[in-house]
């Protein structure tokens, strides 16, 4: 073998071991609950199909539910039945393996000896696996819970690995929402810092994990057509929407303490937004790109009380029809107060104060009970300077615009200006469209499984960091403070509607549309 042959092999070599696990220890605090069945175990399973799970790679479920390890077995095992993927032939048999090495400690979190017989736990599976210390500790707990499992961890020193100067890892994965505002996020902030230091804290969105998401990247920074237009220059908007047609599904209790503000603007939206506004980062690592997002947020201007009352609005679903079923409204869900002012809906209209993006307005619609499921950004272009035709040959014709489209249907589509075949020329609006499952048959990891692999092997650049969180709550907390005052006027929209007639007026104002297709 040459020198040149074995110096890519070596880099080879290098790659690989980056991407490959150490074994180790996943310890998931509200392992009984909704989130550990729908997202983590079928997660799990995909990565187990895929040989990508590091060997003698182990959970530990905790919660207050009393299981044992066989119950909590076919606890993971009943979940991916219900929420899985379709795997070839032996599947199950490859699923069943990995689930003989899980085990379960049952207990509530504030008594110390359940985090004494998690510790047991841990050791004997070290032995009899081989993990070495590698913790990943998963907090799929209500936020209340949050300081609670922190502090015990500290006090029972499953915070550090057991032997300092080694290149043993012990993570935490600490689920939104993280804090209900400014102060609180702080608060959670300082307790965390405790007991945990911020480089192995992994905030987790799972919108940052969605391959059409980190594809922003992909379409601004590798293509040159798209590049040098993307500026206020060329845009004269930008649209973010986030619509679910799904009510509050059971989830009532959470919501009411939450709102779409806080449950979907701080955190999944504000995430989009730093994508597709960004500078360049100076590197494609987790510091390059996340200090790109923070410059961002900072240059997110608060909006004052007076722009709250006419730059947000906040509405609730009436009942009506989504997908031809009948749909009550939000105060007759089970578990609403009557008297509710919780938002299921909210637009607003932010600005970015920066050299980039200076007059650019960008409007951020989200709610609940609307005709689909549907998010997408819609990036729409300046007017051409002079069109050189008669008015009636232009009826059709539209701003240039591209829409990204984040889920369900991936992709991206341009408009664009073209002729219509005939004698004439007239000239309308028509669609380029490039559809990610076209392209990429198979597609890619799904967002919790990507997320989970990155945490293992120590990869932060998905997750958020903790001055990302603080500037998102700061451009929410003005909007917050006005309503906790009582400034909330909460409108009224059909369930099955695009929102209240307040939303289209609020863009409609500065002489825009909503996107729609």
């Amino acid at each position: 073998m040459n020198a040149s042959m074995a110096s890519v092999n070596a880099l080879l070599e290098g790659w690989q071991a980056q991407h490959v696990a150490r074994p180790c220890v996943m310890v998931v605090f509200g392992a009984s609950g909704d989130l550990c069945s729908r997202k983590l175990m079928p997660a799990l399973q995909r990565l187990a199909l895929r040989r990508e799970l590091p060997g003698g790679f182990a959970v530990v479920g905790v919660a207050r539910t009393q299981f044992n390890d066989e119950d909590f077995r076919r606890f993971a095992r009943d979940a991916v039945s219900k929420y899985g993927a379709e795997g070839p032939a032996g599947s199950d048999e490859v699923w069943r393996s990995v689930t003989e090495s899980f085990y379960y400690v049952a207990g509530d979190y504030r008594d110390d000896d359940t985090f004494r017989r998690l510790s047991a736990v841990l050791g004997d599976i070290d032995r009899r696996n081989g993990t070495g210390g590698n913790r990943l500790h998963y907090l799929a707990v209500p936020p209340a819970a949050f300081p609670i499992i922190v502090g015990a961890l500290g006090r029972h020193r499953l915070n550090r690995p057991a032997r300092a100067g080694t290149d043993v890892f012990v993570r935490i994965v600490i689920e939104k929402p993280y804090g209900r505002d400014l102060r609180t996020a702080n608060e959670l902030d300082a307790c965390v810092h405790q007991v945990f230091e911020e480089s192995q804290v992994y905030r987790i969105d799972h919108y940052l994990g969605k391959e059409t998401v980190q594809n922003l990247l992909a379409l601004r920074f590798a293509n040159a057509i798209f590049e040098p237009i993307w500026n206020g220059h060329y845009v004269n908007a930008i649209q973010i929407t986030v619509a679910e047609s799904e009510g509050v599904a059971g989830r009532a209790g959470f919501y009411e303490q939450t709102g779409a503000l806080r449950d979907i603007v701080q955190n999944h939206v504000m995430q989009v937004v730093a994508l597709t506004l960004m500078e360049p980062p100076i590197t494609m690592n987790a510091d390059g790109i996340r200090d790109e997002k923070v410059k961002v947020f900072r240059s997110i201007e608060s909006l004052s009380v007076d722009e709250v009352q006419s730059h947000v609005v906040a509405a609730q679903y009436a009942g009506g029809w989504v997908a031809g079923h009948r749909v009550p409204g939000y105060l007759d869900e089970p578990g609403v107060s009557p008297t509710s002012t919780t938002e299921t809906y909210v637009a607003l209209r932010l600005r970015a104060d920066n050299w980039r993006w200076a007059g650019v307005p960008l409007y951020i619609r989200t709610g609940k009970r609307m005709p689909r499921r549907m998010s997408e950004v819609v990036v729409q272009f300046h007017a051409a300077p002079h069109l050189p035709f008669w008015p009636d040959q232009t009826r059709g014709l539209g701003p240039n615009t591209l829409v990204l489209r984040i889920q369900p249907d991936e992709g991206i589509t341009l408009l664009f200006g073209g002729k219509v075949p005939g004698h004439g020329f007239d000239v309308r609006t028509v669609a380029m469209d490039f559809r990610y499952g076209s392209a990429f048959p198979g597609g890619g990891p799904e967002a919790y499984e990507r997320l989970l692999l990155d945490a293992m092997l120590g990869d932060p650049t998905l997750f958020i960091r903790a001055d990302e969180v603080m500037e998102t709550w700061r451009i929410v907390e003005p909007i917050l403070r006005c309503w906790e005052e009582g400034r909330k006027p909460v409108a009224r929209y059909l369930a099955g509607t695009w929102g209240p007639e307040a939303a289209d007026q609020l863009i409609e104002l500065d002489g825009r549309r909503w996107w729609t297709r």
